[in-house]
């Protein structure tokens, strides 16, 4: 079992699809470790972010993660990382496969209704920048 991050947006919390996308992601075989709501500050926003910092997008990416309610979670599954993304298709609902989050949730690629760690690495960070180890409930030896 490894463990990694999905963040649910602020679009897919506005429309009342948070439990759907939770569901999915338990039905695809993902035990929840730990999660909660809650409002990035710009300043939470920006630090998550900083990779993106010289890229384009950074400053309309961080004012949509801060313009609503957001859920991170720490999910658990063997290769968690990699399944994950592919449980939540492309970054581009457009481009992404039939049944994957993005593809039922996702607005548009700057609205595609979940963040997800793209490496062992980065998931590690990422938890631990949302959750303390006292957060993480151990559903298996993570």
């Amino acid at each position: 079992m490894s463990r990694t991050l999905a963040i649910i947006k602020p679009d897919a919390v506005a429309a009342g699809n948070a439990g759907n996308i939770l569901a999915l992601l338990e039905e695809r075989g993902f035990r929840v470790a730990a999660a909660r709501m809650t409002r990035l500050s710009r300043e939470q926003a920006g630090a998550f972010y900083a990779v993106h910092r010289e890229r384009p997008f950074y400053a309309e990416l961080v004012e949509f993660m801060t313009s609503g309610a957001v859920i991170p979670l720490a999910l658990e599954a063997d290769d968690a990382v990699p399944r994950l993304r592919e449980v939540i298709g492309a970054t581009d609902p457009a481009e992404a496969e039939e049944g994957t989050v993005r593809k039922l949730y996702a607005e548009s690629k700057g609205r595609n209704a979940i963040h997800a760690s793209d490496s062992a690495d980065n998931a590690a960070a990422e938890v631990s920048f949302f959750f303390s180890d006292s957060e993480l409930v151990a559903n298996s030896a993570a």
